[in-house]
């Protein structure tokens, strides 16, 4: 699997500030999972970030972001960041405050 570690250890100091995350290999790249339900990731360099459906379309008007597609299909809630648009910490943590609103307002799934 293909990922950006450097981005990855970015992210796991971050989702430690914010009470943790559990790490799992998915999607040819990391995931960090919250509760059971995926909030962020990596693929390359680049970040994958679950928004949510209601601030899906808001997403993906911001900088460097894009539909994620690995399927060739959209899925909907979920946005891709060029590396450009998560140079800065303040600008990764944006990314991660905006899936974390989403995530946590889901129910956390059995197990976790």
């Amino acid at each position: 699997m293909a990922y950006d570690e450097g981005l990855a250890e970015r992210l796991r100091e971050i989702y430690e500030a914010a009470g943790g995350a559990a790490e799992k290999k998915m999607f040819g790249g990391l995931a960090f999972m919250v509760n059971g339900h995926m909030s962020c990731g990596v693929v390359n360099e680049t970040l994958m970030a679950r928004v949510g459906p209601e601030t899906y379309r808001q997403a993906l008007g911001l900088p460097h972001a894009r539909e994620m597609d690995f399927t060739g299909k959209p899925l909907r809630g979920f946005v891709y960041v060029a590396p450009e648009g998560i140079e800065s910490d303040r600008a990764l943590e944006s990314w991660v405050a905006l899936s974390l609103r989403f995530v946590h307002s889901l129910p956390p799934k059995p197990g976790n």
